[in-house]
């Protein structure tokens, strides 16, 4: 472990992450970003918005702009101020004592766990969206589909157009209502005979002329085209066994996220879906004293861009304050 104490380790590198951190550097505090993302998936950096490809809501971009591009304008602009970068992922922490310790790697490089002591630590993994696991899912991503309508639903693929969501809880019943303002129909496949969502969540589904449940039935293959993306949906009766083609655009999955907090356990209190208990209200502190979090491992409510840089925003200003109230300069 090297001797130093940094003042500001961030952990993770989506809208969060790098807007901590262009904060904290501002604030001359030189941050460290970890920038793993500990997905499961794809080990890189940039968290979930490195899987979209077009994004159409984040304020100041007037036609959008390329997931991608807007994370490497985002770190590029923490670096401007300082930021140092290392694509590590992070194994575990030690929020047992202070100066806490996180231990990382290069996965990369192949090189052996390195240990980082910090005087403060903003955590800013994120959540990974849960697919159903098909190799047709993962081939059509950013091409039909998708994980969130709000961040997605308005797209031109999508208007005026038939789709399918996957799923019967809230976040089910709420993708459904919300791509119902732009498709022609909305067909909700859901395992059950029944929603699972609240009765008032499934009334305003079941009402809505828009909406048309697709009982006891799996998603078992996305169908499609590389020039034109998702054209339909083969889904399997689950009591009949019969397989049938729905014609759509577009397959949104909303079978809820998993926050990336798996090495926090024991270390910060977490509530029983993993994600981060935040306390105080607004702000961003977490269960341990001068650790904060911010972005969608603390957020399952919204889970946009937009709110995950403005709680990477407060988690800077919070740990600079904490730095301040305890002369660590």
């Amino acid at each position: 472990m090297s001797s130093a104490i940094e003042k500001v380790v961030i952990i993770g590198s989506g809208p969060a992450g790098w807007t901590a951190a262009i904060y904290a550097a501002r604030a001359n505090l030189s941050p460290v970003v970890l920038a793993g993302d500990n997905l499961g998936r794809d080990r890189v950096k940039g968290g979930q918005l490195m899987w979209t490809s077009e994004v159409e809501n984040f304020p100041g971009f007037v036609k959008g702009i390329d997931g991608k591009e807007l994370m490497h304008t985002m770190e590029q602009q923490a670096a401007l101020f300082g930021t140092r970068i290392r694509s590590h992922f992070v194994t575990k922490v030690d929020f047992s004592s202070h100066p806490y310790r996180i231990f990382h790697v290069d996965d990369m490089a192949g090189e052996e766990e390195t240990v980082t002591a910090a005087h403060t630590v903003i955590i800013a993994t994120g959540a990974a969206a849960n697919y159903l696991g098909l190799p047709s899912e993962r081939k059509f991503e950013n091409l039909g589909v998708s994980a969130c309508a709000v961040c997605d639903g308005a797209l031109p693929r999508f208007r005026d157009q038939p789709l399918v969501v996957v799923g019967g809880g809230d976040s089910a019943v709420e993708e459904a209502t919300y791509l119902s303002k732009f498709a022609s129909r909305v067909h909700l496949v859901h395992r059950r005979d029944a929603l699972r969502a609240s009765k008032v969540m499934a009334n305003r589904a079941l009402t809505n002329p828009k909406i048309v449940p697709v009982w006891n039935s799996a998603v078992e293959e996305i169908l499609g085209t590389e020039e034109k993306g998702v054209t339909g949906v083969r889904v399997k009766n689950l009591q009949t066994h019969h397989t049938d083609v729905i014609e759509a655009s577009g397959m949104f999955a909303a079978i809820g996220h998993t926050p990336n907090t798996k090495f926090l356990e024991g270390q910060l209190e977490l509530n029983d879906k993993g994600y981060v208990v935040l306390k105080d209200g607004f702000r961003s502190l977490t269960s341990v004293e001068g650790v904060f979090a911010g972005g969608d491992c603390a957020d399952s409510t919204y889970r946009q861009a937009i709110t995950a840089a403005g709680m990477g925003c407060k988690a800077a200003i919070d740990a600079e304050r904490y730095l301040a109230e305890h002369g660590i300069h």
